[in-house]
């Protein structure tokens, strides 16, 4: 028997994995899929999202989602258990794709399929790592050692150890194929800057494809025929010899609220708290009085977009909930006390 193709979306937070998957069910092709999504933080806006979709290619029992923690540190307990639940079905998948955390290290998860009892049974098609070109335009995740060293020389305050050009790294040198999102944020110039930057951080023979919402062909996704679990020793990580990594260095709660009657004032609230407390990413549903879809809300840095999803179920709660992510030591009683004002009572 063949092995079960399994893809790894990888991308930092906010680079828009789960728009790409969206647009991946909506065009399969016929290709039955399963989804295994990771996130960090307690409510499951992702895998929320791309049930939105109702699409036949990815129906709702075939879509799992970890919310036990990073899926890079869960392996034994959460993923491998959840990958032969999928591969014992009389009717297995033809195709895995495991979206994991923005804050997740892709090769353990990838050295995890050398493990017995699913190596015979499936191999990783390929690593996709995506890449919010907007982010690094402006200078965010940037993998320029020397403009790091020059940037935080600059300003004492950066935190000389931080985490976060390590993970963005970390995704990069695993990877098998590298999509430029949100490329329609940017300007030529800019762009091929941008390119030209993420070019210095991938392994030789790794292609860059441009894209703008999410919007690649399956084609392009699948069917690579990497097995990446054998190449190991090609994708170097600033973790490698280290037992696991943790996620101590950031913060992430959620805030949860009744109807809002004006999104106004809470994009307003938002983006001031962005400002003032360097926070990394929003994300979630906003109920909106008088509207009978709710109002997905995704913030990258300062930008934040809005769009109705699908219409509200019969005898679903209609409450808001978002959830914030940041670096550690965010202020969060400032944080909810303020989008409390905005979000009003949680109706339960």
């Amino acid at each position: 028997m063949s092995k079960v193709p399994a893809t790894v979306i990888t991308g930092f937070l906010g680079a828009g994995k789960t728009t790409l998957i969206r647009h991946l069910l909506q065009n399969a092709g016929g290709r039955r899929l399963a989804l295994v999504i990771n996130e960090f933080g307690d409510v499951g806006v992702d895998g929320d999202l791309v049930r939105g979709c109702n699409d036949a290619a990815c129906p709702e029992e075939d879509i799992v989602e970890l919310a036990n923690g990073c899926i890079c540190c869960t392996v034994a307990d959460d993923f491998l258990p959840t990958m032969q639940k999928l591969l014992d079905r009389p009717n297995p998948p033809e195709h895995i794709i495991i979206e994991t955390s923005g804050l997740a290290l892709p090769k353990p998860l990838v050295k995890a399929f050398q493990w017995p009892d699913i190596r015979t049974r499936t191999t990783v098609d390929g690593v996709i790592a995506l890449i919010d070109a907007d982010a690094v335009a402006a200078g965010r995740f940037a993998t320029d050692e020397a403009a790091l060293a020059a940037a935080r020389a600059a300003d004492p305050s950066l935190d000389h150890d931080s985490p976060l050009e390590e993970l963005f790294e970390d995704q990069l040198a695993c990877a098998d194929l590298v999509i430029l999102n949100k490329t329609d944020l940017v300007a030529a110039d800019a762009l091929g800057a941008v390119e030209a930057e993420i070019g210095g951080g991938i392994r030789s023979g790794v292609r860059i494809v441009r894209a703008a919402q999410g919007a690649v062909d399956a084609a392009v996704l699948l069917g690579l025929g990497v097995g990446a679990e054998d190449d190991l020793d090609a994708r170097p990580s600033h973790h490698d010899g280290e037992e696991d990594h943790d996620h101590d260095d950031f913060d992430s709660f959620v805030v949860k609220g009744g109807k809002v009657a004006d999104i106004v004032p809470l994009l307003a609230a938002l983006e001031r708290l962005i400002a003032e407390h360097d926070i990394l990413r929003v994300k979630g549903m906003v109920a909106v009085a008088g509207k009978p879809a709710r109002l997905v809300l995704q913030g990258v840095g300062p930008r934040i977009q809005t769009h109705f999803d699908r219409a509200w179920g019969a005898g679903e709660p209609r409450r808001s909930h978002l959830v914030v992510i940041g670096q550690k030591g965010l202020d969060r009683a400032a944080i909810e006390a303020k989008l409390a004002q905005v979000l009003g009572a949680d109706p339960r």
